[in-house]
C-alpha cells in the first residue's frame, strides 16, 4: 500500500487549501482512511477520518472548517480546509487501515510521507 499526499503549502490566515492523498496497492473504497497532523515536539493527532462506511470523525479544533471526503473512482482521499488558522500549521499525514472501520485504540496500518501546511497570520 502506498499513500502519497499533495496540496500542502503556504496560505494566509482565513484562506483555504485542499489536501489530496492518492492511494495505491491493496486499498479499497471501503478501507477506513483519515488525516493526522503533527508539529515539532508534539504527538501526531487525528484531524479527520472516515471511521466506518457511514461515520466520520473530526477533531474539535477543526469541526465546521475541515471536510474529509473520498473519490473512490480515483482512489483518492481529500481534506478540504477552510478558514485556516496559524495553529493549523503542521505536517499533515494521510493514513489508512486494513479494515473498513477504525478499531478502538488502534492506530493506522499505513502512512503517507506527509505534506506541510503553513498558515501565516
Amino acid at each position: 500500500v502506498q499513500l502519497v499526499e499533495s496540496g500542502g503549502g503556504l496560505v494566509q490566515a482565513g484562506g483555504s487549501l485542499r489536501l489530496s492523498c492518492a492511494a495505491s496497492g491493496n486499498i479499497f473504497s471501503s478501507n477506513a482512511m483519515g488525516w493526522y497532523r503533527q508539529t515539532p515536539g508534539k504527538e501526531r493527532e487525528a484531524v479527520a477520518a472516515l471511521i466506518s462506511r457511514s461515520s466520520t470523525y473530526y477533531a474539535d479544533s477543526v469541526k465546521g472548517r475541515f471536510t474529509i471526503s473520498r473519490d473512490n473512482a480515483k482512489n483518492t482521499l481529500y481534506l478540504q480546509m477552510n478558514s485556516l488558522k496559524p495553529e493549523d500549521t503542521a505536517m499533515y499525514y494521510c493514513a489508512a487501515w486494513n479494515t473498513d472501520y477504525v478499531p478502538r485504540g488502534g492506530g493506522p496500518d499505513y502512512w503517507g510521507q506527509g505534506t506541510q501546511v503553513t498558515v501565516s497570520s
